[in-house]
């Protein structure tokens, strides 16, 4: 064992979301294959615990806390979680005294967002490293003196590739960013059999997701809906049969019926997707992603890419991605290749349906050159200047 990294995010406060699970798995299980001993911290409110059924109930009786509970136990990190339940006056999991002792001989934590806000956790950490994977939305709140969730930490990580470039209009805020690509466990992601029978590309995500549009500097940067909806016409313009696991709320009737009439097969994500298991079948089943991003991601040409696409690139599945501002971060043309029209979208589909064995294999050895977890975990701790102890 090489020593402790914590990492602070929320899973309990989104059960049965499988893909944003396997946001903070890749990290708990990719430090871990690099010998760390990991604890991964999460927090919940009273109101925010239901049941099955959507019902207010306690926390014991809670989907929030028997998910949590799955998750950890089902990848063998059962004794690698706490809960802050109530702003921390009930913790579950680990108890209180035994996180101190872990943070403090911890390497670094590793906080997601800023999630973690206890001040008695983060007063005992050596070391507080801020994760950005939400490129742009921080930065503008700060920089419009809206919300600042980057302060009280050490180092600043993002996700956001090109952070500080002359052509990315994310705004740096003074602070020296690390940039990184975000890790796949590979071991966990093993190559699908190669087949385009069905010819149906899929994706899962939000309509419009917990953030609200921004304007900065003359400039209103939304999200994947103002994005999604360029884009409508897709089925018409390829043979393919396009399936989204959209999580979008029956009030947006005008886009729903947008969809249905544009030949677009919705399916419900917490079904598809509902756990970390059935979120990598469902991909896996697939035979390509279409990835259409966040309109905040293209516009700032922020260098973002997909925690999803990378997992459908390790299950040898052709990601076509909408660019946002990829070249020179990560080889396009086969396995992954990018559009910013209509016209590119198409085209590009066509491209990988013609020629399908080649872009799946291309896809794999993209995720294994390029974003194992082994590769980009080893990157980040080498440029955090950490040692193992």
């Amino acid at each position: 064992m090489t020593g402790t990294i914590a990492i602070a995010g929320s899973l309990a406060q989104r059960p049965h979301h499988g893909g944003h699970t396997w946001v903070f798995l890749q990290y708990l299980l990719g430090f871990r294959r690099l010998g760390w001993d990991v604890l991964f911290i999460d927090r919940l409110e009273p109101e925010m615990c239901l049941d099955e059924s959507g019902r207010p109930t306690a926390l014991q009786h809670s989907a929030n806390l028997r998910y949590l509970t799955s998750v950890m136990e089902r990848f063998g990190l059962e004794d690698s979680w706490v809960l802050l339940f109530d702003d921390g006056r009930e913790v579950v999991g680990v108890d209180r005294a035994a996180t101190i002792e872990r943070l403090r001989h911890s390497s670094f934590l590793l906080n997601v967002m800023g999630f973690l806000d206890d001040d008695e956790l983060l007063a005992a950490t050596p070391r507080r490293v801020l994760l950005d994977i939400d490129p742009g939305f921080g930065q503008m709140w700060r920089a419009l003196g809206l919300h600042d969730l980057f302060v009280g930490h050490d180092d600043y990580v993002t996700i956001g590739e090109n952070i500080g470039q002359p052509d990315c209009a994310i705004p740096t805020g003074g602070i020296d960013w690390i940039t990184t690509k975000q890790p796949v466990v590979l071991e966990e992601w093993p190559v699908a059999r190669a087949t385009v029978r069905d010819r149906r590309i899929t994706s899962v995500g939000s309509w419009r997701g917990p953030f609200a549009p921004i304007e900065y500097e003359g400039v209103t940067y939304g999200l994947r809906v103002h994005e999604f909806r360029r884009f409508f016409g897709l089925p018409a313009r390829s043979s393919a049969t396009f399936e989204v696991a959209l999580d979008i709320h029956e009030a947006e009737s005008g886009d729903l019926a947008a969809l249905t009439e544009n030949d677009w097969v919705l399916v419900d994500p917490r079904v598809v997707a509902a756990d970390p298991g059935r979120y990598r079948e469902y991909i896996r089943g697939s035979a390509a992603e279409l990835m259409i991003a966040k309109n905040m991601y293209v516009e700032t040409r922020s260098g973002w890419f997909s925690d999803r696409s990378i997992c459908y690139l390790a299950s040898g599945r052709p990601v076509l991605a909408q660019d946002t501002g990829l070249e020179g971060l990560v080889p396009t043309g086969a396995g992954l290749l990018t559009f910013t029209t209509l016209e590119e979208a198409a085209a590009g589909v066509e491209a990988i349906l013609g020629d399908y064995t080649r872009h799946a294999r291309a896809a794999r050895a993209t995720a294994e050159d390029h974003f194992s977890s082994d590769r980009v975990l080893s990157r980040l701790l080498d440029r955090l200047g950490v040692k193992a102890t």
